[in-house]
């Protein structure tokens, strides 16, 4: 119970890693608002945790969504202790194939969202003693992949603003951190798995396959595997740790 009476909100929870980090927040005996943009999924979710999860429809492009998002959910909460930003987007193609739609896309979702939503968990921790930001990086914001420009970049702009943020917020007693997963099995990446097939003119199922195998653990990560670190960055045995990125990876990056 190392988050009894903490209150927390996790965006892009309705499924997937965000889902899983509210079921480990619920059992560390966390309430926590899951905010998703996709309400049917979301209502989902929040009845398969239990009385502890709520639920709130938040869309991260755009700001008048996250206001009265987050000041539904901290108003439902008594408070908000801890933000995990978990909200993105992925997609692949050849550089001379990106559209600005897409890059405007990713951005918005990736970066925007997570600076917007964060700025909101910031302004209320400012006032009620401090708190915890967890944003989700990735071992894409590390280094460069040829067919995945722009997340990558959106994911070292993430990591670029953990730093930044965690420097000017932590006088406010708020700890910013990010988590860096590598390759997390799921329907997420049987969707990237799809995409690369298409680009690289492999048969269904063979990407995923090859990067599971070649992870030094020697397999790819559960959502269940991130939620250690994402438990431990919440709790006041984190409060010393400013502006850094933790890789969740198998060993896939050495920092």
């Amino acid at each position: 119970m190392r988050l009894q009476g903490k209150r927390a909100l996790i965006t892009g929870a309705a499924r997937g890693i965000g889902f899983e980090f509210a079921r480990a927040y619920i059992a560390e005996g966390a309430v926590v608002t899951l905010a998703d943009v996709n309400g049917a999924a979301l209502a989902a979710a929040v009845a398969d945790l239990g009385p502890q999860a709520r639920a709130q429809v938040i869309d991260v492009t755009d700001q008048a969504s996250i206001d009265a998002g987050f000041a539904a959910a901290i108003a439902d909460m008594g408070g908000l202790d801890i933000l995990i930003n978990n909200a993105a987007l992925f997609q692949a193609g050849p550089v001379v194939d990106i559209t600005r739609a897409t890059y405007d896309l990713l951005f918005a979702v990736n970066v925007a969202g997570t600076l917007f939503c964060l700025q909101a968990a910031a302004r209320h921790m400012m006032a009620n003693g401090g708190g915890k930001i967890i944003n989700m990086a990735s071992q894409a914001g590390r280094r460069g992949e040829g067919l995945v420009a722009v997340y990558c970049a959106t994911k070292a702009a993430v990591i670029s603003l953990t730093q930044s943020a965690g420097l000017d917020l932590i006088k406010h007693g708020i700890n910013v951190n990010a988590i860096a997963p590598g390759v997390v099995d799921g329907a997420h990446w049987d969707g990237v798995d799809a995409e690369f097939a298409k680009y690289e003119n492999r048969p269904l199922g063979e990407k995923k396959r090859l990067v599971g195998a070649a992870v030094p653990i020697g397999r790819m990560a559960t959502a269940q595997d991130l939620t250690g670190m994402a438990i431990f960055l919440a709790t006041a045995e984190a409060d010393y740790i400013v502006a850094q990125t933790f890789g969740v990876d198998g060993g896939n990056w050495m920092a």
